[in-house]
């Protein structure tokens, strides 16, 4: 069993350096077209809290790690991000249906009210992504305060999110 070891590490380390090599496509984007902040008003205090903990995931551009140059890391964080942004992403955010617009700030409320959001894998390495009361309280009363903005200006049924 032992004279079997030493290849099998080798076989290990050749497998692990080759697939260096092997580059998922980055989130650096940075188009900012359909943004959040071109339909709503997004104070600075808001847009600090989502800079922080919400940007990297779910928009399209997301500020790397080191660690992220080194497989199988990338293809995990590429993964995360990819699954984020397919959920929630804050740079098309204003192409979407207005009933989805409104559902999508729904589940910000939510998720930010159960602890849900920002993953715990995230702020165990971006510490500073938690999210403190204050300022759970100032993102949720911005997206409630949004919520009403759009409930004053789109009829009832217009926000009714309908499954195709």
């Amino acid at each position: 069993m032992k004279k079997y070891l030493k290849p099998a590490l080798y076989v290990l380390l050749g497998l692990f350096v080759v697939a260096q090599f092997i580059r998922p496509e980055r989130n650096l984007s940075d188009d900012q077209t359909s943004h959040l902040a071109t339909r709503y008003t997004l104070p600075e205090s808001v847009e600090a809290i989502l800079k922080t903990s919400c940007y990297d995931c779910h928009s399209n551009y997301t500020v790397y790690p080191w660690y992220a140059n080194v497989q199988p890391v990338a293809a995990w964080l590429d993964n995360h991000v990819r699954e984020g942004k397919r959920k929630l992403n804050f740079s098309n955010f204003t192409t979407r249906r207005i009933a989805v617009q409104n559902h999508k700030l729904e589940e910000i409320i939510e998720m930010v009210r159960e602890d849900e959001m920002p993953l715990a894998s995230y702020t165990w390495v971006h510490r500073d992504a938690i999210l403190t009361p204050e300022q759970k309280d100032v993102l949720l009363d911005w997206v409630q305060s949004t919520m009403d903005s759009i409930k004053a200006h789109y009829p009832a049924d217009s926000l009714v999110l309908r499954r195709k």
